[in-house]
């Protein structure tokens, strides 16, 4: 039992420093303040990442696993899409605080269920039904603000936070299409085939305006890549120690990540219909993990009583 609890919280370890990463990422992005077209930042995070996600897998020895596909088409699609999220958060990082783009990226569990729902055919109960639409009510509240200022000298960041909200959308519609690879392909093989893929999509961006880097702006670009593969391994490696339904709430760490180094750094204080809007959202997703892990045991529970006693 000491040893399954050692397992447990070096997997929530992991998840929570993987967490930090890619809050650290984003505020990496955000220094270069725009200087640099979304796509060239793409590039960067996806190109450097492929190093180190290639060496952690070489490390766990999931290296020749990782290369080895059957679907490839399926990498492809996925990484449109993925590549596409990637690109409109980076978009929404130079328009909108740190924390604000967190909150909002929240949403992103809760376009999973509906679209899962309509896509996959998963079945949505009223206790989950009614836990994503609150989470909606949490989303609203932090956009409210934004959507008032149309028109008015806060139009970028309204414009923003809709970018923000469609990349939440394209995020969920990503973690759709890899819910349907991993029932043939291995979670390394997935991550390992997205940064290929969101390379290669971010170079067909180079005719539309690509810089050279300043210095310091070439460094942030750089340590994007190395920090966000390395948040990537760290998140494969979690979930080979603990349940996801256990780790999963790791996620909103995030917002205490981002407040602190959102007000370090770039002297944003979050207003408090963020911090409402996101403590909803939070609750909201907290109510669908912890329905998912009791429907989870319930169903496991079912199995073994249906099982033979000898």
């Amino acid at each position: 039992m000491t040893e399954e609890r050692q397992r447990t919280g070096f997997g929530i370890s992991l998840k929570i420093g993987a967490v930090l990463c890619f809050t650290i990422m984003g505020a990496l992005i955000k220094g270069t303040e725009g200087r640099v077209p979304t796509g060239e930042v793409v590039f960067f995070r996806s190109f450097f990442a492929i190093p180190i996600m290639i060496g952690w897998l070489a490390y766990v020895g999931q290296l020749h696993e990782g290369v080895r596909t059957s679907r490839p088409f399926g990498h492809m699609w996925r990484g449109f899409i993925g590549t596409t999220a990637m690109g409109l958060m980076f978009t929404a990082l130079t328009l909108l605080p740190l924390p604000e783009v967190t909150a909002l990226q929240y949403a992103t569990p809760l376009f999973i269920t509906i679209l899962a729902a309509i896509l996959l055919g998963e079945r949505i109960r009223l206790f989950r039904m009614s836990a994503v639409l609150i989470g909606l009510v949490g989303v609203l509240v932090v956009l409210y603000p934004r959507l008032s200022g149309f028109g008015e000298a806060g139009g970028a960041e309204s414009l923003g936070a809709l970018i923000m909200i469609v990349s939440a959308v394209a995020a969920a519609l990503a973690q759709v299409q890899v819910r349907r690879l991993v029932a043939t392909e291995r979670p390394a093989t997935v991550a390992l085939y997205f940064s290929f893929s969101s390379t290669l999509y971010a170079l067909l961006t180079l005719p539309f305006g690509w810089v050279i880097p300043g210095g310091m702006d070439a460094a942030l670009l750089i340590l994007t890549g190395l920090v966000g593969g390395v948040g990537q391994g760290m998140l494969s490696s979690s979930y080979r120690y603990a349940p996801a339904s256990v780790i999963a709430p790791f996620d909103y760490a995030s917002i205490f990540f981002a407040t602190a180094l959102g007000m370090i750094f770039f002297d944003e204080v979050p207003t408090h219909t963020t911090l409402l809007g996101a403590a909803i959202v939070i609750a909201a997703g907290i109510l669908i993990i912890w329905r998912e892990r009791k429907l989870g045991m319930n169903r496991a529970a079912s199995r073994r009583a249906k099982q033979p006693p000898f």
